[in-house]
């Protein structure tokens, strides 16, 4: 079973799939926003048809560790997907993932116009990365 890692934005959803052992996860794609019916049928319809088992979002908490309204939102689009699909939800601390990922973007030579277009599902990955990680130790 795989795992399925979200970076959940206004405009953008950034995906990102383990590989079948949950070793390594990759940039699936970037998801642009349509309406919330939309959004939630695509990410069950991502994580029906790659048989995974847990899906992954990324907690956007404070510098300081605290939860505001960016939390809730995130909460509140999670548990609307329960209604379209099964898989277990967590979530973990996303904290500086963007900021990580702009920054592999920029060694890489990505030029601005490029990095906007892949920058969600390169933060998704170190999500789940994250979360793949910390289940192997």
């Amino acid at each position: 079973m795989r795992k399925l890692g979200v970076d959940l934005g206004q405009v953008r959803i950034g995906l990102a799939l383990s590989d079948a052992l949950n070793i390594f996860a990759s940039a699936l794609e970037t998801y642009y926003r349509k309406n919330l019916e939309q959004d939630l049928k695509h990410i069950a319809d991502i994580a029906n048809k790659n048989d995974v088992d847990v899906i992954v979002f990324g907690l956007p908490l404070n510098m300081d560790g605290t939860q505001g309204e960016k939390c809730q939102e995130t909460y509140d689009f999670a548990n609307e997907l329960k209604k379209y699909c099964n898989q277990k939800i967590v979530f973990i601390d996303e904290r500086l993932t963007t900021v990580s990922a702009e920054k592999v973007l920029i060694d890489a030579n990505v030029s601005r116009r490029d990095r906007k277009e892949v920058i969600d599902k390169v933060a998704a990955t170190f999500i789940l990365q994250s979360y793949l990680d910390k289940k192997s130790v």
